[in-house]
């Protein structure tokens, strides 16, 4: 149960890596731009891959009629999203030390898993219905108006996940190392559940 234990402190304390890794990132390559524009998106707001990116992006959008990329005081996500991580990553640890010291069982990493995984889901729905917002409730008197085949509004809505074309944009999506620290450190508490329960059954038989 100790070696669990420490594993289950381990994958906990990966999740603090969101706060210096950016969790998400989404590129966009065109050929007037042979360095792809980029967007980092971080527990605490959003920074672009390179200096002037976000500018430079928005700058595009505004012909369009999207809105301007918030800054971290403008979305309450980014004020509670690190409230939970910080949470997230105390409770783990203090599971992870009461299992070393047989004051709860295995049974609690379990639990801390199917906790964040729903939140983890949340925070992906949250994100996604931003998208959504972002690319498609454009301003009415933008500069450029482009619609699809059957005359209805165009949505530039990127990629939750992967590739997509928008216009003349190759965008893709994907986590960046926040995010897979954030995976590996679930899957660890996994595996600290399994070591857990191993050594449980042991003791039984």
């Amino acid at each position: 149960m100790k070696k669990a234990s420490v594993i289950m402190i381990i994958g906990s304390l990966l999740l603090l890596g969101l706060f210096k890794f950016p969790l998400w990132d989404i590129e966009l390559g065109a050929p007037q731009y042979p360095d792809p524009l980029g967007m980092s998106i971080y527990i605490q707001g959003i920074e672009g891959a390179e200096e002037f990116d976000l500018q430079n992006i928005d700058g595009l959008n505004h012909y369009i009629g999207m809105k301007t990329i918030p800054k971290a005081e403008e979305m309450w996500e980014f004020t509670v999203f690190p409230k939970v991580i910080i949470g997230m990553v105390l409770l783990g640890v203090i599971i992870g030390v009461l299992g070393y010291f047989n004051k709860v069982n295995y049974k609690y990493y379990m639990g801390w898993f199917v906790l964040m995984s729903i939140l983890g889901i949340m925070g992906m729905y949250d994100f996604n219905n931003w998208l959504i917002d972002y690319g498609t409730n454009l301003d009415p008197n933008a500069i450029i108006k482009v619609t699809n085949p059957d005359g209805t509004p165009m949505s530039y809505k990127p990629p939750l996940f992967g590739y997509q074309k928008l216009l003349n944009f190759d965008v893709t999506s994907l986590p960046d190392l926040g995010g897979y620290l954030l995976f590996l450190g679930m899957s660890l508490t996994l595996v600290a559940f399994w070591l857990g329960r191993r050594a449980s059954l042991k003791k039984t038989t």
